[in-house]
């Protein structure tokens, strides 16, 4: 296991967290970072602005959750 930290997500690994929201919705960071990378390093920049939050789901799986009070552009 690589101790490096996802610029997404931190350190949890990017298969255990799942995106929650747009044309993504189901995949998790990892699949997105090969499926468009250029969507991947905004994900990465917009972490810095807050507009989304990585919460335990009740099935006990970590979703990226987007932020209501902010917007992104998907």
């Amino acid at each position: 296991m690589s101790t490096a930290l996802s610029p997404v997500t931190g350190i949890l690994e990017e298969h255990q967290v799942v995106i929650d929201f747009g044309k993504y919705a189901g995949k998790t960071i990892s699949e997105v970072s090969e499926l468009d990378p250029s969507f991947y390093k905004k994900l990465a920049t917009e972490k810095e602005n807050g507009i989304f939050a990585i919460r335990r789901h009740k099935d006990k799986t970590f979703r990226l959750y987007i932020n209501p009070l902010m917007e992104m552009e998907q």
